[in-house]
């Protein structure tokens, strides 16, 4: 089934919520196997609309794959302050992850850090007037902040619509904006990158600027696949294609493996009357994860799955079995890269890298 694109939740939570309780659930497959959820967002109360809160992450986790740890990356403003310095608000959404994350999930397997690195927001266009916000936001985050994420997603047409804040066209070559991030290197963090595939090229001028600086692409470099992108679909793929390769010569990019249950990205699966398998996700996938992979290589990609956002599409063990199925062909040690190991490397986190490999190799 196929209809308009109405943005990249266009189900609220309630209509999530029955839409998923009338599909068959799947039993993890592989359910030893380790992974780091490499980014996922908590965001709403109860009574909202929308919202994603920690038990709802909580079941999901808990539904038999070996989730070890997470990443929490920031979205939607949640939890930031509504009073006080601008800058200074969105330090209220790593107050809140930490309270929600403090004591470790309780899994099947053994404890799930919740939240063990964390990607905050912060305005990089204040240029060296951020370096008080990082500072405000490392002694928030309990030594969990790893990196930062400022929108950057652009587009002129329809899918620019549907966004709430998006940037200006030109924002990463705007020179506040890179005399932020050179404050985001000196302070020794990543930084994340959201961007649609038409600025792969803008965001190689960036990480050209910036040599030294380990920056994660998101989304698998964002692909849109719908509304007037969509006849153009095998244009924009070998564009995407040709500039991922670009970001790949340069040692210090990383992308993630995952968003791509978002509407944005054209399956449709979010149309149809129930959400999908891991088998129909896998074969939708599977050429994007591996032109990713045969790219940068496993050792520079991981696995997100986006949640909630990408409930739109597939439930949560259903995502890690696509991932896992979109794999089998793989050594054992090139997959224990993708679900942890590169996560672990590029967010800092050495004990849950020791804890993966104990479990893999026990």
């Amino acid at each position: 089934m196929t209809g308009p694109f109405r943005g990249n939740n266009p189900k609220t939570t309630s209509e999530l919520l029955r839409w998923h309780a009338g599909a068959a659930r799947e039993a993890a497959l592989e359910p030893g196997l380790p992974i780091v959820d490499a980014h996922h967002h908590l965001y709403g109360q109860a009574s909202d609309e929308r919202h994603y809160r920690m038990a709802d992450l909580a079941a999901d986790l808990g539904g038999g794959h070996a989730l070890i740890g997470t990443v929490y990356v920031e979205g939607y403003q949640s939890g930031w302050r509504d009073s006080g310095p601008e800058s200074l608000r969105p330090v209220g959404e790593v107050d809140m992850i930490v309270a929600a994350a403090r004591t470790p999930t309780a899994l099947a397997h053994g404890p799930c850090r919740v939240a063990a690195a964390v990607v905050a927001h912060a305005d990089l266009r204040l240029g060296e007037a951020v370096q008080p916000v990082l500072e405000a936001l490392a002694a928030a985050a309990d030594g969990r902040l790893r990196g930062v994420r400022q929108q950057t997603a652009w587009d002129g047409g329809s899918v620019g619509a549907t966004l709430a804040h998006m940037p200006a066209r030109d924002v990463m070559a705007d020179a506040s904006f890179r005399r932020g991030v050179a404050c985001v290197q000196l302070t020794g963090l990543s930084l994340d990158a959201w961007v649609y595939h038409h600025q792969l090229r803008d965001l190689l001028g960036l990480v050209d600027a910036f040599p030294d600086l380990p920056i994660v692409v998101n989304h698998v470099g964002g692909l849109i696949g719908v509304a007037e992108h969509r006849p153009r679909h095998a244009t924009a793929y070998a564009g995407w294609l040709r500039d991922l390769q670009q970001l790949a010569a340069r040692p210090q990019v990383r992308i993630k493996l995952g968003g791509m249950g978002m509407p944005v990205f054209g399956f449709g699966f979010e149309h149809e009357p129930r959400p999908a398998t891991s088998r129909e996700l896998a074969l939708a996938w599977q050429p994007l994860i591996d032109a990713c992979i045969e790219v940068f290589g496993t050792r520079r990609c991981l696995f997100e799955t986006n949640t909630p956002v990408d409930k739109q599409s597939a439930g949560y063990v259903e995502i890690w079995n696509a991932f896992k199925r979109a794999t089998r062909a793989l050594s054992a040690d090139e997959r224990r890269d993708l679900f942890y190991r590169s996560a672990c490397e590029v967010y800092r986190l050495p004990e849950l890298r020791t804890l993966g490999d104990a479990m893999a190799f026990g």
